[in-house]
């Protein structure tokens, strides 16, 4: 029975760690700092560490990060929060278990058809991807600190934002009265379910003394991205047109990206269960009753 601090417990990662934790009977409470309150992406270690001394917690989740903005502000956002979680855990509860959220980013480009290992390499070519692989590096090197970092790849489901490729498709179908335009669809992805993501974050909150600290998040499948896109209209019941004429954003540097779950599943237990047809069709219900109620 503990205590577990959640930060970033109302974004689209974190809501539903939070949501898991609170039906969990080994949590006796859950701490979820408000931004207003302490803001990650500009508080001292000191100040992460008052708060976390008063909590007592046994394990700090981490689901605050940036997806986009200049180099600063990626690195402040991904490896800065890093740097000051980390420092304030070995301040005040260098027992508790730390845990963030990485990004299959890190990697960088990979060769098609090639699974991406935690120990092959990581050669990101994009500030965003940098930022994290500098919080990854972060994390394995504090050895004063209980700390993983969850390489998670391309999380969608209910409340996916428009930082994520479906995600911006969404927006667009939504607003649309006619056909729309994306960029380029030709990419492979591994699409994960927030759900899935939320159960890999637990397993390694509460893990047994994990013998490693980087642990890719995804389902294991490579799933063009265009095919993606074809499933989210057919489930909103889009009929326009999809143009892929509009520029290709920046976030992403890699055409191909497919996880080897095996670490996952050796040292959490965890593997995805949920497919992507449920969760695109999640994603829709949840994104048309957002706007029926705006």
């Amino acid at each position: 029975m503990s205590t577990v601090v959640v930060f970033g417990a109302t974004g689209f990662l974190g809501r539903p760690v939070a949501e898991l934790l609170e039906g969990d009977a080994r949590v006796t409470r859950l701490v979820r700092p408000r931004r207003a309150e302490l803001d990650l992406l500009t508080a001292a270690p000191a100040d992460v560490a008052d708060l976390l001394a008063a909590a007592r917690p046994a394990a700090v989740l981490n689901c605050v990060g940036r997806l986009s903005g200049g180099y600063d502000e990626l690195l402040r956002g991904n490896a800065g929060v890093a740097a000051v979680l980390l420092e304030a855990v070995a301040l005040a509860v260098p027992r508790a278990r730390l845990v963030r959220l990485g990004s299959a980013a890190e990697y960088g480009p990979a060769l098609p058809g090639a699974r991406q290992r935690e120990d092959g390499p990581a050669r990101p070519t994009g500030a965003y991807g940098i930022s994290h692989l500098a919080g990854t590096l972060l994390v394995e090197r504090a050895r004063e600190v209980d700390a993983m970092s969850l390489r998670v790849f391309n999380p969608v489901g209910p409340g996916v934002s428009a930082g994520n490729v479906l995600g911006r498709v969404l927006e667009l179908i939504g607003a649309a009265t006619g056909d729309v335009e994306v960029g380029p669809l030709g990419a492979v992805r591994d699409f994960v379910d927030v759900r899935d993501v939320a159960r890999a974050v637990v397993r390694a909150a509460f893990a047994a003394e994990p013998a490693e600290r980087v642990v890719n998040v995804g389902s294991g499948r490579a799933v063009l991205v265009r095919e993606a896109v074809a499933l989210l209209a057919e489930a909103t019941g889009f009929t326009g047109e999809i143009r892929e004429s509009a520029p290709a954003p920046g976030r992403s540097d890699a055409d191909w990206s497919q996880a080897d779950t095996g670490r996952a599943e050796r040292v959490l237990g965890w593997r995805a269960t949920v497919p992507l047809t449920e969760s695109i069709k999640a994603m829709s219900i949840k994104a048309m009753s957002t706007r029926a109620t705006a």
